[in-house]
């Protein structure tokens, strides 16, 4: 499994950053929707996940056609370092 890049603002935790590629430059913002609103926005490729009482939004940010697999395994990477080991992973709300 590769390894990405996280980014989070000063005022963030770490439920709300962004996950970066650094092969693809592909990036997938997360939101904790229980503390936080989430919008979705046009274009972009979206998948939800819960484990325990966590319920987090995966999005794209510059979704230009990347191969759905490694957006799942950014993803699924994210949730490991979290700690989540219990994920699972949506397509839509679930």
């Amino acid at each position: 499994m590769s390894n990405y890049l996280i980014s989070i603002a000063n005022n963030e935790t770490v439920a709300n950053g962004v996950i970066h590629d650094p092969i693809s430059k592909l990036k997938v913002r997360v939101h904790d929707v229980l503390k936080s609103k989430f919008k979705p926005s046009k274009g972009e490729m979206r998948f939800f996940v819960t484990a325990n009482d966590e319920v987090l939004a995966f999005e794209t940010k510059g979704y230009k056609k990347h191969r759905e697999l490694l957006i799942l395994q950014m993803i699924s990477w994210y949730c490991s370092y979290l700690g989540l080991f219990e994920a699972r992973i949506y397509p839509n709300w679930p």
